[in-house]
């Protein structure tokens, strides 16, 4: 039996991330956000839907770039802290004891301790009531090398990655099966 609910996000799990910008350090901050995904993949896009009474939206609006920079399990206590507390009153890369690193295309900084930082350019930025949705290009990733098989693959699941759901945090269960397993013909024997 179901029972009907009024109209709201459900959507779970996402991935809890956190989002560099600023154009130098004395403007860099850190915002925690969970809305956040793919829009396409040729040409890579993706987005950030961020309340405009938020620090970090003036500063991304400015200059239009951002880095997303992606969790994991030990970095649970700095995405949770960064979401509520604001860079208005507190240097959140110091208070974190997180490194701004240099972004090789966009001014935004990367995270260092984050295993994977995707550099975004904003291309558009649609105003949908409660929040902002900053559409972005791509235009650089970046993945720690300790964390790339033998074919330069990268394994992200091996980093435990930090996940959102309504409200708590996560790490990531057992694999169970990778994308195309349920029609993967047998091997003969």
């Amino acid at each position: 039996m179901k029972q009907d609910w009024k109209p709201g996000t459900l959507i779970y799990p996402l991935p809890a991330v956190l989002v560099s910008c600023g154009n130098d350090e004395t403007e860099y901050n850190i915002i925690t956000v969970a809305w956040v995904g793919t829009l396409c993949t040729n040409p890579p896009m993706c987005y950030i839907s961020v309340r405009p009474e938020r620090y970090s939206h003036g500063i991304i609006k400015k200059n239009m770039e951002f880095v997303i920079n992606l969790t994991t399990k030990d970095m649970a206590f700095a995405t949770d802290w960064c979401g509520v507390r604001s860079g208005k009153d507190y240097n959140k890369f110091q208070e974190m004891k997180l490194t701004p690193g240099k972004s090789t295309i966009v001014s935004a900084p990367l995270i260092e301790e984050s295993p994977l930082c995707i550099e975004c350019r904003v291309k558009e930025i649609m105003s949908l009531g409660s929040h902002d949705m900053f559409i972005a290009d791509v235009v650089n990733v970046r993945a720690e090398t300790d964390y790339l098989n033998e074919n330069g693959k990268l394994e992200l699941a091996e980093t435990n990655p930090l996940v959102y759901v309504h409200g708590n945090y996560f790490d990531l269960g057992d694999k169970i099966g990778k994308f195309g397993w349920s029609v993967e013909k047998k091997k003969a024997k």
